[in-house]
């Protein structure tokens, strides 16, 4: 039997790939038998033009029946989307990311330039490392980060760079601007980063070193996998500028001061404590 034409977010149409059904559900965590099982119950849903949304949902509802914490990571791109419009909490995701990496962190600084201020969504420090970095979130999937972006970029980052050169001890140091986004970035924008010198992080760029493989390697998975809480509760959570979900594995007193309702604190930390002992496991 052919396989089922799938329709992607961004609309272009594609064919159905086990492997990469296969590869998203093993990257959950889950066992092969589980994941062999949603397989099979996937392909017998599916029908010609199903979108890879529909094919996600159906994905998750059956990993959510058979183990919470798989399903949790599962949705981890859905997850990172729901970081609020405001963009803020994924500036600080990141930067808990490349605190994890052992960087010194700053985010959300005013910076002189050489010719004008700018606000920068995160500025990292290591060693002779020092990192501009502005984040590009989103939160519809089938978005793409065009050319536009990095060009206007790797401008601030020079602006910034010059003013840089002329503090004690800049002289010797790497400097480098970086965008990340957690969708993805169209070839343009690919080559003019790599001819720039600018660094690209998107949800699957690039390879070994992708947001998506960023996550994984840390463990930093963000509080909106939570598959216990509601859309507001994540919304009150994320206003109290807590991000990840091992920030509640040991503070429940967390939920109480976003004024989550007390009968739901117990279920919602069960989920937070499964989930953290399965990555420190």
């Amino acid at each position: 039997m052919d396989k089922p034409i799938i329709t992607k977010a961004s609309g272009e149409k594609g064919t159905f790939s086990y492997q990469k059904l296969h590869h998203s559900l093993e990257r959950s965590g889950a066992i092969e038998e589980t994941i062999i099982d949603v397989i099979n119950e996937v392909e017998s849903l599916l029908y010609e033009g199903i979108p890879t949304k529909k094919i996600y949902q159906i994905a998750f509802g059956l990993l959510k029946e058979s183990t919470i914490p798989f399903a949790a990571k599962y949705k981890l791109k859905q997850a990172i989307m729901e970081l609020c419009p405001s963009g803020f909490p994924f500036e600080k995701y990141i930067g808990e990311i490349l605190k994890y990496q052992g960087f010194k962190v700053k985010v959300g600084e005013i910076i002189n330039g050489h010719c004008v201020n700018h606000v920068i969504d995160v500025i990292a420090e290591k060693d002779e490392k020092h990192f501009m970095i502005e984040c590009k979130h989103h939160n519809t999937s089938g978005y793409t980060c065009d050319v536009k972006t990095p060009l206007y970029i790797q401008a601030c980052f020079k602006d910034v760079e010059k003013q840089w050169m002329q503090l004690p001890g800049h002289k010797t140091k790497f400097h480098q601007g970086w965008v990340v986004t957690n969708t993805k970035f169209s070839d343009d924008a690919i080559q003019y980063g790599l001819c720039a010198g600018l660094h690209l992080v998107g949800w699957g760029f690039p390879d070994k070193e992708s947001l998506r493989e960023q996550i994984d390697d840390s463990g930093l998975y963000p509080i909106t996998c939570l598959t216990t809480l509601t859309q507001r509760e994540k919304q009150l959570l994320l206003k109290s500028k807590i991000v990840l979900w091992k920030e509640l594995c040991n503070n429940s007193k967390l939920l109480v001061i976003a004024k989550i309702p007390g009968q739901r604190i117990n279920l919602i930390m069960n989920e937070a404590h499964a989930l953290c002992k399965g990555i420190q496991s």
